[in-house]
């Protein structure tokens, strides 16, 4: 028995006609008296009788008929109940530029359709910033590069400098590339930090996660890095070296914002450890998160999968998550 049959026949009751009730049901008669036949046959008695005015409900029919409308109303009640207890609150993310250039449509689109009660507050900046806005319980959540944070490759609670706890799950692995202007000479497939001694580099400054995985490769490789520029916006340090001014060191989502990047930009892959960036989600403590902020952390992570699995997000790996 269906919920579909009990408002068939309620409704061909309050009509007293089959064929007005199909009509207002936007039914064929046919289906709809099959419908009826089907009830009766599930409950082994007659439910309604021809009348020359239409139909009428039989004795079982009355008894039934109360029945199936306090099933109605209750089944309307939990409908309604489900609707009110829709996970509600807000819930706010931090992204770095390049993170946001991949991730930040698709999660916004994401929450829309998953949680469309939750009130996303998106901010974009430097890992610093980040870092610094999640250490003052002004984030709830955010994608970090600083891979101190992330000491030995254990996943799960950690703690920042400052004592804070934080729970960190390590999402992907992020190739670095060579960037230069269009206008620049061609670049090979791939470089080394060796060969980067006398590139005239456009960086972020010392407290940004990536500054802090180059610096360490360039102090592995024994490389002191010929940096001309510091600028932390990515959208300045694209410009500049779209216009000419150096080269730059960042992974491919750098390009993501521009339609003609094959066309603007020259790339080549950098090799050798730790010449990768590791993406962390870092948040509050369970504890601290509200419900929003728990659901978004799921919805987070399943929109990086889908992202890399799918292609969409160059040169990066998945990191397994822990068992």
């Amino acid at each position: 028995m269906e919920l579909r049959q009990l408002r068939y026949f309620v409704h061909v009751v309050e009509r007293g006609s089959m064929s007005r009730a199909a009509l207002e049901l936007d039914m064929v008669q046919s289906a709809l008296s099959q419908q009826i036949t089907r009830l009766e046959g599930e409950l082994a008695t007659r439910l309604l009788h021809r009348t020359p005015r239409g139909v009428a409900p039989t004795e079982a029919g009355v008894a039934f008929y109360r029945e199936a409308q306090l099933t109605l109303r209750h089944a309307e009640q939990a409908v309604r109940a489900a609707q009110q207890a829709r996970l509600s609150g807000s819930v706010s993310v931090g992204l770095a530029p390049t993170t946001s250039a991949v991730l930040g449509l698709p999660l916004m689109r994401a929450m829309r359709e998953r949680y469309p009660d939750v009130r996303l507050h998106m901010v974009e900046g430097m890992s610093g910033h980040l870092t610094a806005m999640l250490n003052a319980r002004e984030l709830d959540l955010a994608v970090l590069f600083d891979t101190r944070l992330h000491p030995g490759g254990q996943t799960g609670g950690g703690r920042t400098g400052g004592g804070r706890h934080w729970e960190i799950l390590p999402l992907l692995e992020e190739d670095l590339f060579l960037i230069r202007g269009h206008g620049a000479p061609a670049l090979p497939a791939t470089v080394t930090a060796q060969d980067l001694a006398d590139e005239p580099l456009i960086l972020p400054t010392g407290p940004h996660g990536l500054r802090s995985t180059l610096d360490t490769a360039f102090a592995r490789a024994r490389v002191a890095p010929r940096v001309v520029l510091e600028v932390d916006s990515l959208a300045m340090v694209m410009a500049a070296v779209d216009a000419g001014l150096g080269s730059t060191l960042q992974p491919w989502a750098a390009m993501g914002r521009y339609p003609d990047a094959a066309q603007r930009f020259r790339a080549a892959r950098l090799e050798g450890e730790p010449a990768r960036r590791v993406n962390l989600l870092c948040s509050l403590s369970d504890d601290e998160l509200s419900p929003a902020a728990l659901a978004a952390r799921v919805v987070l992570a399943d929109c990086v999968r889908a992202l890399v699995e799918a292609g969409q997000w160059v040169g990066t790996t998945l990191i397994p998550a822990p068992n």
